[in-house]
């Protein structure tokens, strides 16, 4: 072999060892960085966004009918060439999340809800035909049943939303929907049983698009009581479910982190 093969040949070689060696270091390197940052629970790739929160005004209804959000204009920008408003408000008011410490003596705050349970794959459970014909109807373990049976097994880790075609009446009377007593609530919940059911898997949390977890009529909030205890958090006044599949999509709960608080309004959206 000739003087330059011998050399070309040599350095082919070193070349050939550095590109394996220059690529197994990144091959490596990426699977470390993957193995050591925590994986999302993304439901799939996702092409868009959908906001499934109800913008929050003052009169926004309210599970016990009084106003719960107050906003005091405290600067102008004609004024002070800025604008600020101080702001009054109940945890439980507008598209807000219940946390454990809501029905518990001393469970997690909004604040202590671990980052990792606020994405999660969102599974949504129509039942607007029959919350169309009984306002006090109820996401059973049936409902269940049937969208296993037509989707398949409840993701791991996943909040299970109802949709009931509530959030269409969130600027009228029929969001509260008082009966003919002046005191009883009629509109859709979660039933007992089915909070028993989804507390048997890896279901995170709740979701409702209605005023509470329970049903209208509830005399006895038995699902917040049942639920919230265990550490798991429920989401109510939910926007936007019907433009949502049935599966697929990935929530994202925005918390409020303010210490020691039992709830609090949340920006939650969907990756779809």
């Amino acid at each position: 072999m000739c003087h330059h093969c011998v050399i070309e040949s040599v350095k082919s070689g070193m070349l050939s060892r550095r590109s394996f060696f220059t690529g197994s270091v990144a091959a490596g390197a990426a699977a470390l960085a993957a193995s050591a940052l925590p994986q999302p629970a993304l439901a799939q790739a996702a092409t868009k966004a959908e906001d499934l929160t109800h913008e929050l005004f003052e009169t926004f209804p309210t599970y016990f009918g009084d106003q719960q959000l107050f906003i005091d204009k405290k600067f102008n920008f004609k004024e002070h060439s800025f604008n600020l408003n101080e702001w009054r408000i109940n945890e439980h008011t507008g598209t807000h999340i219940d946390a454990p410490l809501h029905f518990s003596a001393d469970g997690k705050s909004v604040a202590e809800l671990p980052v990792e349970d606020l994405v999660a794959p969102l599974v949504v459970i129509d039942i607007r035909a029959k919350a169309a014909e009984n306002a006090d109807a109820q996401l059973t373990p049936d409902d269940i049943k049937a969208w296993i049976a037509a989707n398949g097994e409840l993701p791991q880790g996943a909040v299970v939303a109802l949709l009931s075609g509530w959030g269409a009446h969130v600027e009228t009377e029929k969001f509260r929907n008082v009966g003919a007593d002046g005191k009883t609530m009629h509109f859709p919940g979660f039933h007992i049983e089915t909070a028993e059911l989804l507390l048997e898997g890896s279901t995170k949390a709740i979701a409702v698009d209605t005023l509470s977890l329970d049903h209208g009529p509830s005399p006895d909030f038995a699902v917040h009581n049942k639920w919230l205890p265990t550490g798991r958090y429920g989401i109510e006044g939910v926007a936007n479910l019907d433009k949502l599949p049935a599966k697929g999509a990935t929530i994202v709960v925005g918390a409020p982190k303010i210490r020691g608080a039992t709830g609090g309004p949340a920006r939650i959206f969907a990756l779809v």
